[in-house]
């Protein structure tokens, strides 16, 4: 540790009121110290890792970290409020901020020593000794592990000695007994510090493991066991009984960054565990790497915590048992009651039939998120797994008429006429294979909103569902309507308790059976019919839409194309326009509508562009650099490239975006522009229908949102000029403001 954080690094009167400002006092001492060579590139970068997950935690901490390119070696910035700061914690401002900074390919030794800290921060002696820490010597030292925080007075010998690592194993067998405090925290050279599992177990884990250091969780799990082997079940939990073995917990736990929140749950796990005299053993799937438990451990155990915000790796090896599956957040906050949880679960037997790798809304299984949030989640699953099919179908089908001429989709099969230097076969052959991929869609759809609410089991009654949808002309609702079904009917299958016997056959015999023949029977003889009507009845009101109608359904798919770039009302729209287009021979009313989707779609990646060229003075550097990919990024009808700018100044940019993009929707609908593919931007600008009056819409949607954003921008920038005019002036007040304000702009 002592080469990562030094006292130039360390500011005990940080006066920064908000968490830029922190990160940015903090990330200038790195800079002048040459640990980081882009101060704005950096800040970026940790405002990206911020907008994943907010990094204040419960006791005043504020942890904001990150990997970067910008990063010459590991570094750990310290800085300590007195009118504390506000990172997103549960119990208010942090006045203790730990800026911690790693390479983009750090080292795994120097992010074992970052786990090490995490895991300090957890512990009350640590966290109290740097609020009081006179100078920057001083904190810097208790962050190094030289200097041990002031121990308790019934055991101050105790906690010394094991601060310093010099404790014999006998000396640690014998103070235990009159020891029950928490253990201090281990010096930060010694990776990953677990804590002792309870006072009659950690005489029996020194016995057990006399001559070696405590280290890492592994280590504390295989002492664990020996303790209770030499020390008395009774002692590891918590006194119960000899003759009782104790609940058994295994937990991973992981984040994005694998920095700071994966070991600090993994501590708070521990910590609550032994309190409530349960054993826990930890896999910590950090940035360090991670050691797998071992199977045996696993088997042993009575539940299963995951405490993570990326997919656990390797998950079907936790399958047939308890599980409680939450936020790592969770696991730092509600460590206890995550325990209860999973007994409560073992107590009914809700063991879970498999278990499989993560879905895009692992998430969705939170307690703390509403069914609202739930079930945008698993919409969007499905949405994200069908795009994929829609953009590569929809290319080939337009490049076959492209190719082939309008009358292709009346070509015999490939299979039965193919001539290798005929133009038209080439183009018979891309509208074919576009065709087929077009046939998933549904299917794609209905398996993974099936996929997002239960894992893999409900693959294979949302993928039938699907296709029972095709087969009654139920369509695109009757996907939707199949994979919430379906999903439904594993998540209540998954609920019912099965005999241990039984459970291995659950995943991959048992609920495939049962859940299909329920959604098919379902599909063919109850909803089927009454969607399938919906679904026709819809696509004839598309098809009789003209004149005010047809506009103002333009401007209503370009203000949802513009509201959330890329996001759920996004997707929304965008389906409803790739749906219409999915058949054979789609409508005019159909190819129109996908032509003003897309159109508003490139509108605000494009305007951004737009505005950092024409003023650039407005933006931060970050952002007019950003302003250069969006030129591309719009062409290729990509909206997700405004949302650094959204995210910055999200005010300003997406009411004037939704302007624009309205604008554009409901120009494209009065020129009557139709467009057969579903993706491109420009570059299927041949294939639309009307193409000059396409772009002239395109157009005016970029110009109006342009000068939107740059009024709007230029009238905000008015009070900072002017309030800095009377400041220090070697400070440029006027330019630190703006580009405090923009720090967030990645």
């Amino acid at each position: 540790m002592s080469d990562m954080i030094t006292a130039d690094l360390v500011d005990l009167d940080l006066s920064a009121d908000t968490k830029e400002a922190a990160a940015r006092a903090l990330a200038e001492r790195m800079v002048s110290l040459g640990r980081v060579t882009d101060l704005e590139g950096f800040l970026a970068d940790v405002a990206a890792r911020e907008a994943q997950m907010p990094t204040g935690l419960d006791g005043g901490i504020g942890i904001p970290h990150c990997r970067s390119a910008h990063v010459t070696e590991p570094t750990l910035g310290f800085g300590r409020s007195s009118a504390g700061i506000d990172f997103g914690a549960p119990d208010g401002p942090a006045d203790l901020i730990f800026l911690i900074a790693a390479p983009a390919g750090a080292d795994d030794a120097h992010l074992t020593i970052l786990s090490s800290l995490a895991r300090q921060l957890m512990n009350s002696e640590f966290t109290d000794a740097l609020r009081s820490a006179p100078d920057a010597r001083t904190a810097t030292a208790l962050i190094r592990g030289e200097e041990a925080p002031a121990a308790t007075a019934e055991g101050a010998g105790e906690d010394t000695a094991a601060a310093s690592g010099a404790a014999s194993a006998d000396a640690a067998a014998g103070s235990t007994a009159q020891d029950t405090t928490a253990p201090a925290p281990a010096p930060a050279a010694v990776p990953a510090p677990a804590p002792a599992p309870g006072p009659a177990a950690t005489a029996g884990t020194a016995a057990a493991t006399a001559g070696t250091t405590a280290g890492t969780a592994e280590g504390t799990a295989a002492g664990t066991a020996e303790g209770t082997a030499v020390g008395g079940a009774e002692g590891a939990d918590g006194g119960s009984g000899a003759g009782e073995r104790p609940f058994r917990v295994v937990a991973v736990t992981s984040c994005p960054t694998g920095i700071a929140h994966t070991y600090m749950a993994a501590e708070s796990l521990e910590n609550a565990g032994r309190e409530a005299g349960v054993e826990v053993v930890v896999e910590t799937q950090g940035s360090a790497g991670f050691t797998r438990l071992d199977p045996a451990v696993i088997a042993a155990a009575d539940g299963v915590i995951f405490a993570h915000d990326v997919p656990v790796r390797d998950k079907d090896r936790f399958a047939g048992k308890p599980t409680v599956d939450v936020g790592v957040k969770a696991g730092i906050n509600r460590a206890a009651e995550l325990i209860g949880e999973v007994r409560g679960k073992a107590e009914r037997g809700e063991a879970t039939s498999g278990a499989a790798p993560a879905t895009p809304v692992e998430r969705a299984g939170d307690s703390t998120e509403g069914y609202g949030t739930k079930l945008r989640k698993w919409l969007m699953s499905g949405v994200s797994y069908m795009v994929p099919f829609v953009a590569a179908g929809g290319l080939l089908i337009a490049l076959g008429f492209a190719i082939g001429g309008y009358t292709v989709n009346k070509a015999p099969s490939v299979m039965d006429h193919f001539l290798w230097t005929q133009a038209d076969s080439w183009g018979a052959l891309l509208y074919q294979i576009g065709v087929v991929s077009f046939g998933f869609l549904v299917p794609v759809l209905a398996g993974y909103i099936a996929y997002g609410m239960a894992d893999r089991p409900g693959l294979v009654p949302g993928f039938v569902g699907g296709a029972i949808a095709l087969t009654i002309n139920a369509g695109f609702l009757g996907g939707l309507v199949a994979g919430l079904v379906a999903g439904g009917v594993v998540m209540a299958i998954q609920r019912v308790r099965i005999p241990a016997a039984l459970r291995g056959i659950m995943p991959v015999v048992v609920i495939p059976l049962i859940s299909s023949a329920i959604v098919g029977f379902l599909m063919f003889v109850v909803i089927g019919k009454p969607i399938a009507s919906a679904q026709k009845g819809m696509t004839d009101w598309l098809n009789g839409l003209t004149g005010t109608n047809a506009i103002l359904l333009g401007a209503l798919l370009g203000l949802m194309m513009c509201f959330d770039l890329g996001g759920p009302v996004n997707k929304v729209a965008y389906t409803f326009a790739t749906a219409g287009i999915a058949v054979a021979s789609p409508s005019d009313s159909a190819m129109k509508i996908m032509a003003a989707v897309m159109a508003a779609g490139m509108v605000p990646p494009l305007a951004m562009a737009l505005a950092t060229t024409v003023r650039g003075r407005l933006f931060t550097r970050t952002e007019r650099e950003n302003g250069k990919a969006a030129w591309v990024l719009g062409a290729s009808f990509i909206s997700e490239g405004a949302i650094p700018f959204a995210a910055a100044d999200p005010l300003r940019v997406i009411p004037s975006a939704m302007v624009g993009g309205a604008l554009t929707g409901a120009l494209s609908m009065t020129f009557g522009a139709t467009l057969r593919a579903p993706h491109g931007g420009i570059f299927v600008v041949p294939l639309i229908g009307n193409p000059f009056f396409y772009l002239i819409a395109i157009a005016a949607g970029v110009c109006v949102t342009t000068a939107l954003v740059v009024v709007l921008k230029g009238m905000r920038k008015q009070a900072p000029e002017a309030t800095g005019a009377g400041a220090d002036p070697s400070a440029g007040p006027a330019t630190a403001a703006r580009e405090a304000e923009h720090t967030v702009a990645a």
